[in-house]
């Protein structure tokens, strides 16, 4: 190779070599993550999420951060999109969450006048308290 060629050869790696590294350097699209957000908005939704007033704020922010999200990807901005499908999944967790404890309670609730009516039962014929 003679000079000239050399120089040429260094000019065109350094042309390139950003490039390259933008390329490489990218931030791939969270797919996973977005399923998995989706799979935990799904799961608060089925479990009446929507019906409770605590669980309602958790389920729209998880919603509303999947919609921005898939808006980001569109964008190739997947940085952005990752961070917000992990907030809606949180989001979305917390929905369930929030949905499970009013059926534990009033699951609670239920059984407390379930013994309080067996308790009247009972001693209406006769049992001693």
């Amino acid at each position: 190779m003679n000079r000239n060629q050399i120089c040429k050869f260094i000019l065109s790696l350094v042309a390139t070599t950003p490039l390259v590294l933008a390329c490489g350097g990218s931030f791939p699209p969270p797919t996973q993550r977005l399923a998995d957000a989706q799979s935990a908005e799904r799961s608060a939704t089925e479990l009446g999420a929507n019906d409770v007033p605590a669980a309602q704020l958790s389920l729209k922010l998880s919603r509303d951060q999947i919609t921005q999200a898939q808006k980001a990807m569109a964008d190739d901005d997947n940085e952005r999109a990752d961070t917000l499908l992990i907030r809606a999944k949180a989001d979305a967790e917390l929905a369930v969450a929030q949905a499970r404890l009013r059926t534990a309670r009033l699951d609670h609730q239920e059984a407390v006048d379930d013994s309080a009516a067996q308790a009247a039962t009972n001693v209406g014929q006769g049992a001693v308290k």
